[in-house]
């Protein structure tokens, strides 16, 4: 197996993020359908992602198979922290989003794009790569632990 090829997005690629965001949209709508739309258009997502793409502290990166086509991205956002009388100054990856297309699972896409994510956050300077994941996706629990990754805090939810 071959691995994929990586590459930065432009904004030509907006249109192609919205449709490889649509699965992971829709589990985030079926387990979360207060908080996240059901089916947003195709417009309105490739807006986003246009939007996204022109912010200097976001990087975006595609997966591609050996055949060039689409497999994956990674949205991440270089975060730089001033420090105060609490907490030491320093940078930090975050990354927003991880989206392997169903068909590509288990191919080495995801660990693909976290690696090119963690080389990314070294060259910008940063210290800690970080993420969140929703307590009811535990496949993307258990990815992330198997990368080593491990609970930093958590963050409750309650209705009002």
């Amino acid at each position: 197996m071959h691995p994929p090829q990586i590459r930065r997005a432009t904004l030509d690629d907006a249109a192609l993020l919205a449709e490889l965001n649509r699965f992971v949209q829709d589990i985030h709508a079926e387990h979360r359908p207060d908080l996240f739309k059901g089916d947003p258009s195709s417009e309105e997502l490739t807006a986003g992602f246009r939007d996204l793409l022109g912010r200097e502290s976001v990087r975006v990166l595609i997966a591609e198979l050996p055949d060039g086509r689409p497999a994956g991205y990674a949205m991440a956002t270089v975060n730089e922290r001033t420090g105060s009388a609490l907490t030491h100054a320093g940078s930090f990856i975050l990354l927003d989003h991880l989206a392997v297309a169903p068909e590509a699972t288990r191919r080495g896409i995801g660990t693909a794009l976290l690696n090119a994510v963690r080389e990314t956050g070294r060259q910008a300077g940063c210290t800690r790569f970080m993420t969140e994941v929703w307590d009811f996706n535990s496949t993307a629990v258990a990815f992330f632990e198997a990368s080593g990754f491990s609970p930093a805090w958590r963050r409750l939810d309650q209705p009002l």
